[in-house]
């Protein structure tokens, strides 16, 4: 292995396949160093892949819980256009993204847009859009475009855009149009005002949840924030 210790490859396949069903996808070696330490080196699932001389099978099955599990943790992961890999994305700030194992396979470097999964067109890093037709940010395009509702249960929230950026990660979001005017969000579970977008703590110092903020409803966002993970 890449630490320099060695391991056959039906054991690497039998300790990595332990780990996935301990929901543990990212594997670090086990080999006891100086006597009791841990070696913890970690292991890319490239070099698994091709040191546990995966099958198929094997690899399709060790992927798919790889995703399911990184998943479950991170919403950068989207599968390469090319080969279906999941890819996580490391930058959040930059939509120019290379896939691993399709480098690796074409011995090339395979790079693809994040926002139109077309392979990459232009130079990079940006943040934007690459140099691709069609290649819009839709998480800002439909909080520019929807329509707009009122809150019923909010004195005066009137005319407020029906989808926002979450102010902390950008995630999509809607309102139930009951209860108050707070919402949280799915994926960093901050709460913030769905009228003013400030957030709950901030919004409640001036007003009611079930009043309308003293500035109004916030206009429609022109930009949003990248997600920085937990």
């Amino acid at each position: 292995m890449s630490c320099g210790h060695a391991v056959t490859p039906d054991s690497l396949t039998l300790w990595c396949r332990s780990q996935l069903q301990k929901g543990i996808y990212q594997f670090k070696c086990p080999a006891i160093t100086e006597g009791v330490k841990q070696c913890n080196k970690p292991w890319s699932y490239q070099e698994v892949r091709r040191l546990a001389d995966l099958s198929v099978d094997e690899m399709q099955e060790f992927e798919d819980r790889i995703a399911h599990l990184a998943a479950a943790q991170s919403w950068e992961i989207q599968p390469c256009p090319q080969c279906n890999t999941s890819v996580e994305r490391k930058d959040v700030s930059n939509l120019c993204v290379r896939c691993p194992v399709r480098s690796a396979d074409q011995k090339e470097t395979h790079q693809f847009c994040w926002q139109c999964l077309k392979p990459w067109k232009g130079p990079g890093p940006r943040s934007d859009r690459c140099d691709n037709d069609g290649c819009v940010d839709e998480y800002l395009q439909l909080p520019q475009t929807c329509g707009t509702v009122s809150l019923p249960a909010v004195t005066g929230a009137s005319r407020c855009p029906a989808v926002r950026a979450c102010p902390t990660c950008g995630v999509k979001v809607e309102h139930s149009r009951q209860n108050c005017k707070n919402v949280a969000c799915r994926r960093c579970h901050v709460a913030f005002c769905f009228v003013c977008l400030k957030l709950k703590s901030g919004c409640i110092q001036t007003s009611s949840p079930y009043e309308t903020c003293p500035g109004g409803a916030a206009p429609r966002q022109t930009s949003v924030p990248a997600w920085k993970g937990k």
